[in-house]
């Protein structure tokens, strides 16, 4: 009888060590609001031309940007200062500089409230540093003013010049006023069309929009939330603007699992980048590209052989690596032998052309 006990207790201490890693895992769930976006909530991008003056002879060249001279004439006849148009070509505007403005307005924004301002250089400007930014008017799309703008501009860079040589940190010819803009009109916001809000995924997903009508209708009640498409939700909500809003507040803090997105690689040529998810991988395959040679072969994972990489050049350098069929395997090896980044994309065609890359190739 203790022999029986004893293996049963064996028996039940093996399955629950099985059973304990599947409980361990944890289930990963965001919020809706870091998943999806009220419809017609949205930001309004504005954009204004402006005028930098207080520079420390780092403005523009007037000779080369006429555009300068003629707005400090149309500010100057504006204040009471008329120039003659003789006298106005002649100004010599060192401390001056011609700056586009541009900033976001965000949803919901109302007169007097301050909003973030960045201004860029339109001119031949050396620096920005230390400037101020006149009075400037922000458009939207429609022509119509939003925004006035003004004040001191901080510029993150710094530089200096000396017997012909140069030095410069960061960028000196763009700049951003906090604060320094102040909304003049505000955007009409309609949060929903009648009984309804539209909630938007940042990306389309069947199973993620099927998930977040689950959550909605679990919390907030049968019938509440139903799947558009595989991108919106429509979601019923109460038609008192005050119980909307508490309402909406709770729906966006409900946790979702957002399903595993497709396969991407995701290569720039400029900077010798590639991201990839943990979706992508490759089959057997061989690719031969200039002096390279990349040899995959994918193995039997069923008998617990993994893939065996080889890549090599003219010059007889080999690398070989061990390891489960993946990308990533093949892009460590092909750096190691100073491989550049062209070369790495056009191997990375050439697999997706021949259908050894599981994943769709994204080119920045």
């Amino acid at each position: 009888m203790k022999t029986n006990n004893s293996k049963w207790f064996r028996r039940a201490a093996i399955v629950a060590a099985c059973f304990l890693p599947l409980c361990g895992q944890p289930v990963f769930a965001e919020r809706i609001k870091d998943l999806a976006s009220l419809q017609g909530v949205r930001n309004n991008q504005l954009i204004g031309y402006g005028v930098i003056v207080g520079l420390d002879n780092t403005g523009d060249q007037t000779t080369q940007t006429p555009f300068t001279t003629q707005a400090m004439a149309n500010m100057l006849a504006q204040m009471g200062v008329n120039l003659a148009p003789e006298q106005a070509t002649k100004l010599q505007l060192k401390n001056v500089a011609a700056v586009m403005v541009t900033a976001v307005l965000p949803p919901f924004a109302k007169p007097g409230q301050p909003i973030d301002v960045n201004v860029s250089s339109i001119g031949n400007a050396k620096s920005l540093r230390g400037g101020t930014l006149l009075m400037s008017q922000l458009k939207g799309a429609d022509g119509q003013v939003y925004a006035i703008a003004q004040g001191e501009v901080l510029v993150g860079g710094a530089g200096g010049s000396s017997g012909g040589s140069k030095v410069t940190v960061n960028h000196l010819s763009a700049g951003r006023i906090p604060a320094g803009a102040t909304v003049e009109r505000s955007v009409p916001t309609p949060v929903g069309q009648g009984g309804f809000v539209y909630y938007e995924l940042a990306g389309s997903d069947f199973g993620t929009a099927q998930n977040m009508v689950d959550a909605i209708n679990k919390s907030m009640g049968p019938g509440t939330a139903q799947a558009v498409d595989g991108r919106r939700v429509a979601v019923r909500a109460p038609d008192d603007m005050d119980a909307r809003v508490a309402f909406l507040g709770r729906i966006e803090n409900l946790d979702v699992r957002a399903m595993d997105g497709i396969a991407k690689v995701i290569v720039n040529p400029r900077t010798g980048s590639v991201v990839m998810n943990q979706k992508v991988t490759i089959q057997s395959c061989a690719v031969a590209h200039g002096n390279l040679s990349v040899v995959v072969d994918a193995g039997q994972p069923a008998l617990g052989q993994g893939a065996d990489i080889q890549v090599k050049q003219d010059n007889g350098s080999l690398v070989s690596l061990k390891a489960g069929v993946n990308l990533s395997d093949v892009v460590k090896a092909l750096n190691s032998l100073g491989a550049n980044p062209m070369d790495l994309l056009a191997i990375l065609q050439a697999m997706k052309a021949a259908g050894a890359l599981r994943a769709v190739l994204e080119v920045i």
